[in-house]
């Protein structure tokens, strides 16, 4: 096998456990994702050109668009953890039945309450960043050098990033809970700091529980937590972020709402975040959504079924599958070509040699054989996906580690011959099955 120990990092064992099991399991490993990154080179270029423009003060908007198993969960993790190491705040929620965009029973709420759930920054990956923002902003409000003003400095100094945030719509509620969480910070009140932050999360579920805990009459509700979202990019950077990534996934739970009226009304939420960072009312922001072929494209219940999202997203006349605009709101993942499928694989055999603490001793030879193998199935040139190849390679290193009298090459040829011995024998233009091979299997030859 091709060394490439001076150009692969020695992966940390509970990296590698958390590699291995999650892409054992069809999901993406929330860390150790520099490891085992392989092409969308170009995707990934866009979206760090996003980022230059976000830290500038603008906005963004996109939609990564891919089937299940493509990559578009594994590029929205890419992009979170490089998103984290430049200053960015980042927040990502999965649509579900019970978390929408908009919903008349609080399931838009519920997608706010896991973005804020969500929070993460540089030194806070896992989630569950906002006291430590809050802290941090409080800190910035306190760092003025000492001397006879100094009281009055850090007031202006405050004021001044809070007449920004008031002038925006609900920011005047925003900012007195900030004001709030400042004083009982100095006062060392840790309970009413826990009801700012109760508040800020949008776990108030009636007005008068926030009167009588924060003494306000304003809570976040699922008609208007889009707005929070856009005071929460702009307060960030007074607090030392250079904005907020927004990341969510599983838009096919849109397209699965039953109710098509339902449906529209999250189609139009989809639009106002769509105009706000395009026309240059929401800064400090980016949010990408991602989402199958389907629930984009279907002029039925997709994304393309509000006629006004269609007609924004539809790709121009000049795009081809060679030439693709990287700059339009949908970036299409193009599945992994077969040299970079053969670098990831490498990449896993010895994350698992590594983990497991043996040598690997699986050669290119073995590795080309396993994609010929996974490549040799019906229909795979369309539908073959890097979930899959993955998936199957680590049960093949998981079986051969567990059994280590069974030589890999040996059972790739096994599988060879089984996958080889399915293969059609003869097909005929005329639909007439003929006598076929005494050999061959009961289902080498069909009519349609």
């Amino acid at each position: 096998m091709t060394d490439l120990s001076n150009t692969v990092p020695r992966v940390p064992k509970r990296v590698a456990a958390v590699i291995l099991n999650s892409l054992k399991g069809g999901v993406v490993p929330r860390i150790g994702l520099p490891y085992i990154t392989v092409g969308r080179e170009t995707e990934i270029r866009a979206l760090l050109t996003d980022l230059s423009l976000i830290a500038d003060g603008g906005a963004s908007f996109r939609f990564l668009v891919g089937r299940y198993g493509a990559g578009k969960s594994f590029l929205l993790q890419t992009i979170r953890t490089h998103a984290m190491g430049e200053g960015f705040v980042v927040a990502d929620a999965d649509l579900s039945p019970e978390r929408r965009l908009q919903g008349g029973q609080g399931q838009g709420l519920a997608t706010y309450r896991e973005l804020i759930r969500n929070l993460s920054t540089k030194t806070r990956p896992e989630g569950g960043a906002l006291n430590l923002i809050l802290d941090r902003w409080v800190a910035s409000t306190l760092d003025i050098r000492a001397g006879e003003d100094a009281g009055d400095d850090e007031e202006s100094h405050m004021r001044a990033q809070l007449d920004e945030l008031e002038e925006m719509v609900h920011g005047f509620d925003f900012a007195r809970m900030l004001v709030r969480y400042r004083a009982a910070t100095l006062e060392g009140d840790d309970e009413v700091k826990s009801c700012v932050a109760r508040w800020l999360r949008g776990e108030y579920r009636t007005k008068t529980e926030a009167k009588a805990d924060l003494g306000t009459s304003t809570i976040i509700t699922d008609d208007d937590w889009y707005d929070y979202v856009k005071l929460l990019a702009r307060f960030l950077v007074g607090a030392g972020y250079k904005g907020l990534i927004v990341m969510i996934d599983e838009l096919v739970n849109l397209y699965k709402i039953p109710n098509a009226i339902t449906r529209q009304y999250n189609y139009e939420k989809i639009l106002t975040m769509y105009n706000d960072t395009l026309q240059g009312k929401a800064h400090h922001l980016g949010i990408i959504m991602g989402g199958t072929p389907t629930s984009i494209e279907d002029r039925r219940r997709g994304v393309f079924s509000y006629e006004a999202l269609r007609s924004r997203l539809t790709q121009g006349r000049f795009a081809r599958e060679d030439m693709r605009d990287m700059l339009a709101p949908i970036i299409r993942l193009h599945p992994l070509t077969y040299e970079e499928l053969l670098v990831l694989i490498e990449k896993l055999g010895q994350i698992h040699a590594g983990y497991f603490g043996y040598e690997d001793t699986i050669t290119d030879k073995d590795l080309a054989a396993f994609l010929q193998i996974e490549f040799g199935r019906v229909g795979a040139d369309t539908h073959l996906t890097p979930r899959e190849v993955i998936r199957d390679f680590i049960e093949l290193l998981d079986i051969a580690y567990q059994n280590p009298d069974v030589d890999i090459a040996a059972l790739l040829r096994d599988e060879g011959a089984i996958a080889g011995a399915g293969t059609p024998a003869t097909s005929s233009s005329t639909g007439d099955s003929g006598n076929g091979d005494a050999g061959a299997t009961p289902f080498a030859e069909f009519t349609l």
